[in-house]
C-alpha cells in the first residue's frame, strides 16, 4: 500500500515536472511558518504551484524525466516551484523573497523550458527572457550577447543561489538560449 502510493506521488512530480515550463528547486531552510505562509500566498497570487517534496521521490520523478544530473542538489531540505505558464515567476518570486527576508532559502537549480540550469542566481530566468526579446530586435542583436553576459557577470551575492551552484562552468549567453 505505501509503495503504491509513493510510485503515485512520483508519477504525479513526473508529470508535473514534464507540464512545466519553468521549474525551481530550493533549500527552503530558515525559513518560518509566517514567512512560509506568506510565500505561499505569493506563489498563488502568480498561479505557481509550490511543493515540499521528499528527495528520494522527487529524485526518481526527476530521473523519469530525463533529469539525471539533478541528483547533485537533491539532498537537504528541498521544495519544488513550478509554473505551466510564466517562465520567470517562480525564480523571480524566489529571489525577491531572499532579497527581503535576507534568509538561508536558496536556489538548488532549475529546469526551464526542458533544460536543467546550474547557473548563478534566479536572475537567469529574466536574463533568458531579456536576451531574446533584445535578440528579436535587429538593432540590438550585434551587442546582445556583451551585454547579458556582463549582467550574468554582475550577479550580486545574497539572490539564494548555493555557492556550488555554477559546478564550474562559465556562463555566456549561448546558455541561456
Amino acid at each position: 500500500k505505501v509503495l503504491e502510493s509513493k510510485k503515485a506521488v512520483v508519477e504525479a512530480l513526473s508529470g508535473k515536472i514534464k507540464e512545466a515550463t519553468s521549474v525551481v528547486f530550493v533549500d527552503y531552510k530558515g525559513i518560518n511558518v509566517a514567512q512560509d505562509t506568506a510565500l505561499r500566498k505569493q506563489f498563488r497570487e502568480a498561479d505557481v504551484e509550490y511543493t515540499v517534496v521528499k528527495n528520494t521521490l522527487l529524485r526518481r520523478a526527476a530521473d523519469n524525466c530525463g533529469y539525471g544530473e539533478l541528483d547533485s542538489v537533491l539532498h537537504g531540505t528541498t521544495a519544488l516551484a513550478t509554473s505551466d505558464s510564466d517562465l520567470t515567476a517562480p525564480a523571480r518570486i524566489i529571489a525577491e523573497y531572499v532579497k527581503k527576508s535576507k534568509s538561508q532559502f536558496a536556489i538548488k537549480a532549475g529546469i526551464l523550458e526542458g533544460k536543467v540550469l546550474f547557473l548563478a542566481g534566479a536572475r537567469v530566468f529574466y536574463l533568458r527572457k531579456m536576451a531574446m526579446q533584445m535578440l528579436g530586435n535587429s538593432r540590438c542583436a550585434s551587442g546582445a550577447e556583451h551585454h547579458i553576459s556582463h549582467l550574468i557577470e554582475m550577479q550580486p551575492d545574497g539572490l539564494g543561489v548555493k555557492s556550488d551552484a555554477l559546478h564550474g562552468e562559465k556562463v555566456g549567453v549561448g546558455t541561456l538560449l
